[in-house]
């Protein structure tokens, strides 16, 4: 059994949970674990050491003494090992190396073209992250010690569907060239670490899970932006179902006529009626000249009527398809991400419909709001998953 796997009652004291103690300063030493955990101090030094010997704790020195011997102090190492991370986007990625906390070392965004295919646009994004971890990939030269312990994975954000178990994407609908692509295989043939690869609506949602409210055992992420998705934590982890599907909002029917065609072939799908495509293309065919998303979201901060009207149709129907999410799943809390988590005659809107249309015991004490986590919320996901990974082999 994975850590993933574990039910939620068996991660108190495990190896994840003492490394975010240490790492957020709630535990500096062995007798501080124990005292979170409840477990002896044998079950906690026998994890600690199993932490220490990856490399993702270490001892650094000696602290203050209560009557007896000083502790050892721990902390997650700040310095050579990291994590890489990538959140692809339709025009624009995200990469980033991270440490061992989750906390970011460096970042950049980057211009893509997600119509090159994904040979060309992986190539570029794994060559980006090598540079940032100083670690050469597998065919510009050979791998050393020290270039093996810098990088110790990589984790990757997909904007479509994607088959965690095997890192296959299945059936993209705005990724020509895409489907059926192997990212995982194709990662490791040319840099010799784990490569993870998920949807990115939920790295988005485990980024944002894990920085704002850990605490918290079941929320719901939406990721609204040029497309629409959303990720589903259950039991303080990522859920994914059987086939990594979980979450995906994107294709339900929302009412609208006339019914907008999707890319999926069918019609009145919410990505097609709420997303920011969707906002470009009714704007368009009402005879307003706007190229993007930017061109949108500066209509409405301008007070644009035809703009502001279809981003409040656009909350309505979001907040109608998260309706029967919450109502069914009764989560913590639902928080918007994306470039339209920041529309607020949308955010209003979708806010209005959930009160509306929810029963009242499950909006009682829930929480809607945006994503605070900025813009590198999906690769601080990205880097969790890799964390976790290694964590699990300790």
């Amino acid at each position: 059994m994975t850590i993933d796997d574990a039910p939620r009652e068996t991660l108190r004291g495990g190896p994840r949970e003492m490394l975010r103690w240490v790492a957020s300063g709630a535990a500096v030493s062995r007798a501080d674990l124990s005292r979170l955990s409840g477990l002896s101090p044998s079950t906690v030094s026998q994890r600690v050491e199993a932490l220490i010997s990856q490399g993702l704790l270490e001892e650094t020195g000696a602290g203050r003494s209560r009557g007896g011997r000083r502790p050892r102090q721990l902390a997650v190492p700040t310095g050579g090992a990291v994590v890489g991370a990538i959140d692809l986007g339709a025009h624009h990625a995200r990469v980033g190396t991270l440490d061992l906390s989750g906390r970011v070392v460096q970042g950049r965004t980057l211009p893509v073209r997600i119509e090159d295919g994904p040979e060309a646009v992986l190539d570029a994004l794994l060559a980006e992250v090598a540079a940032l971890a100083a670690v050469p990939l597998s065919d510009q030269a050979a791998r050393g010690d020290a270039a093996v312990g810098a990088l110790r994975g990589i984790g990757i954000g997909i904007p479509g569907p994607v088959q965690h178990a095997t890192g296959r994407i299945v059936s993209p609908s705005r990724m020509p060239g895409w489907n059926g692509f192997d990212v995982a295989a194709f990662c490791a043939g040319q840099i010799d670490v784990p490569v993870i690869v998920d949807n990115d609506a939920n790295l988005m949602a485990l980024g944002a899970h894990r920085t704002a409210h850990p605490e918290l055992d079941h929320a719901v992420y939406i990721k609204a932006g040029t497309g629409i998705g959303s990720g589903v934590i259950s039991s303080g982890r990522l859920h994914r179902g059987a086939q990594g599907s979980a979450g995906d909002i994107s294709h339900c029917r929302v009412v609208a006529d006339p019914a907008p065609p999707c890319t999926c072939g069918n019609a009145g799908c919410l990505e097609a009626v709420a997303s920011g495509a969707a906002l470009v293309t009714a704007l368009r065919e009402q005879g307003v000249p706007v190229s993007d998303l930017t061109g949108v979201l500066r209509l409405i901060d301008d007070g644009d009527r035809h703009a502001t009207a279809l981003a409040r149709q656009a909350g309505r129907a979001i907040g109608e398809i998260l309706a029967v999410v919450v109502n069914f799943f009764n989560p913590q809390v639902v928080a918007i991400g994306g470039r339209l988590a920041d529309c607020e005659p949308l955010l209003a809107s979708m806010r209005g419909t959930l009160y509306e249309r929810c029963l009242p015991l499950a909006t009682q004490t829930l929480l809607i709001e945006r994503v605070s986590a900025g813009q590198d919320v999906g690769i601080t996901g990205a880097a969790h998953l890799v964390i976790d990974h290694v964590v699990a082999a300790a």
